[in-house]
């Protein structure tokens, strides 16, 4: 059973299935309060902060637990009345008079401290005890933070007396909330670590969410392995959850490490999360594993084809090195293009659009390119065009897909309802316009990221024929005004797209012009062989049914063409459509 409050790696869980607070005293009271005060005051004395020095010296005490209960008796008075009444009836807290401005600058100094943490809400919609049930969930929550918020305001007007001229409703309770539920599937033994860990049924985001996990690249690829690679790991069952995913067409569980929360719940604006008649009891297609702690002290990004359960299980083991969305996500599709193979169908790293021009010409384009070669910043500078060139603009998928043969066709899959976009590489304003729906990772940071939805689901799996087929290179100059060439040979096309040269920038711990196989270090690297057969059919195909095949110059990794380059090559593009 969860516990009712827990705080690990500036991460707290407020279960409000067991605990809720709805008055001031159930929050002084609480035991999350009192571990948040303990906390702060711990930091606090080891930084040796103003704010400390003044309340250990007022209190006249160094001992950390004496300040503690001190503190929260303080407040229970200052909830109900004004410090200078508390002084008439304890002469003990005579020493704060003179020392108002002091005494409130500690306040605000261990409400920032909270704000600072990362808040999740828990409720178990099959556990109903003191706590609240999934139908109160919304109003709880918001009810929580008005209390947090009221509670803070309440402390500082007794302190003060007076009452402030500006009130900012700054979010004071949960970051998000999670409603909770178990799944009982027929769980294989190799999975039996992973048995009674809850699902996320539903989220409830606040948003702009804006975490800070400590890495901000990915490095290295995902490793096959021959065997159970969770069989030495440890797995404390109420220190996960489950996110159950709709990955393309396949359904994955998403199992993952209290102290990546952020990661998971990110989850949500990238993967269309999986309803519950949709999971319960069923048999995933992938299994994925965030955060295990294993025997060995090295770091394990590594994938298993569970043949025998039909199952691609993944694991990445807990690290600080693995804080990293990245991780996360291109795991996951990592394990789906793999099934994608073994099913026939060709993995694609690229973004694919649907373009509608004022004209009433249309075309369904892809564009294949590794990590920053600018697929995303060309569909960006496609949208800033918008206006004068293109009449509706449909996003299929922002980094993966698959293209499959069906009815004598070529059909494009994708398997994201979201993006994971670089803050560095779009237009100045665009994180500002799309505040109220995104979550935002190291802001602050270069290679700073963006989740954000850009798709729905039933779109991204309806398959679309394809018209143009693109690979995006970012590190030819274009010295022609020509941003897009054509190929005419089959063999010729391989050769690009296979070779997946880009100007690595800063998106993973490459640098230079590299090179990665079919620009798809996500399952076609790792299956090279089988690749190589599946290219080599799709690639006929796409000439034979006289689909247009060839390269645009992004021109995003030619310092000083950032932001030009995915605009020429949109009014390319255009031009090209035109010409259909």
């Amino acid at each position: 059973m969860y516990k009712a409050f827990s705080l690990s790696n500036n991460k707290a869980m407020i279960n409000f299935s067991s605990y809720y607070c709805d008055s001031y005293e159930k929050v002084l009271d609480s035991e999350g309060f009192e571990k948040v005060l303990s906390s702060y005051l711990s930091k606090s004395k080891n930084t040796n902060t103003k704010a400390y020095r003044f309340i250990s010296g007022k209190l006249g005490s160094d001992d950390l637990s004496i300040i503690n209960k001190e503190v929260i008796s303080l407040f229970k008075l200052l909830s109900i009345m004004n410090l200078d009444e508390i002084i008439k009836i304890n002469e003990k807290y005579s020493t704060f008079s003179s020392y108002k401005e002091e005494l409130i600058d500690f306040v605000e100094d261990l409400y920032r401290y909270w704000r600072k943490i990362e808040r999740y809400t828990l409720i178990f919609n099959n556990k109903v005890t003191e706590g609240l049930e999934k139908t109160r969930f919304i109003e709880a929550n918001q009810d929580f933070s008005n209390l947090v918020l009221s509670l803070y305001r309440k402390v500082e007007e007794n302190i003060l007396q007076i009452t402030p001229n500006v009130y900012r409703q700054l979010p004071a309770g949960g970051n998000a909330g999670l409603v909770l539920s178990n799944n009982d599937w027929k769980i294989p033994p190799l999975y039996e670590p992973l048995k009674n860990i809850p699902f996320i049924e539903n989220i409830l985001l606040d948003p702009p969410f804006i975490v800070y996990p400590k890495k901000n690249k990915r490095e290295g690829t995902f490793k096959e392995v021959f065997e159970n690679p969770i069989k030495d790991c440890k797995i404390t069952t109420r220190h996960w959850f489950c996110f159950p995913a709709k990955v393309g067409d396949l359904l994955a569980y998403i199992y993952f490490h209290r102290d990546f929360m952020s990661h998971g719940i990110s989850l949500c604006n990238l993967f269309e999360i999986a309803k519950k008649e949709e999971y319960q009891g069923k048999k995933p297609d992938i299994v994925y594993v965030f955060g295990a702690r294993c025997n060995s002290n090295e770091t394990k990004t590594v994938f298993y084809n569970d043949i025998e359960n039909d199952i691609m299980l993944g694991l990445v083991s807990y690290s600080d090195e693995i804080d990293y969305f990245g991780y996360m996500k291109k795991m996951t599709l990592t394990l789906h293009n793999l099934i994608m193979l073994k099913r026939g169908y060709l993995p694609l790293h690229g973004a694919m659009a649907n373009i509608i021009l004022k004209n009433g010409k249309q075309a369904n384009v892809i564009f294949i390119g590794d990590s920053g070669a600018g697929k995303s910043e060309t569909l960006e500078a496609i949208r800033n065009l918008k206006a004068n060139f293109v009449s509706e603009l449909s996003i299929i998928f922002d980094d993966m897909g698959t293209i499959r043969l069906k009815n004598d066709d070529v059909l494009a899959y994708g398997t994201e309802i979201g993006a994971f976009v670089r803050l560095d590489d779009l237009d100045q304003g665009y994180a500002f316009k799309e505040i109220d729906r995104s979550i935002f990772m190291n802001p602050d940071k270069t290679n700073a990221r963006l989740i954000i939805p850009v798709s729905s689901y039933k779109e991204i799996i309806k398959g679309h024929k394809v018209d143009l087929f693109l690979y995006a290179n970012n590190y030819d100059k274009v010295d022609d005004g020509n941003s897009i060439e054509l190929f005419n040979d089959v063999e010729k096309a391989i050769d690009v797209f296979k070779s997946g040269k880009r100007l690595a920038k800063g998106t993973t711990n490459e640098v230079g012009l590299v090179s990665s196989y079919f620009a798809n270090p996500f399952g076609p690297l790792q299956w090279q062989d089988r690749s190589n057969e599946l290219i080599e059919i799709y690639f006929k195909t796409l000439f034979d049914k006289g689909i247009k095949v060839g390269q645009i110059k992004t021109q995003l990794g030619i310092k000083g063409l950032e932001k030009e380059g995915p605009t020429l090559a949109a009014k390319a593009l255009f031009e090209l459509i035109n010409s259909l």
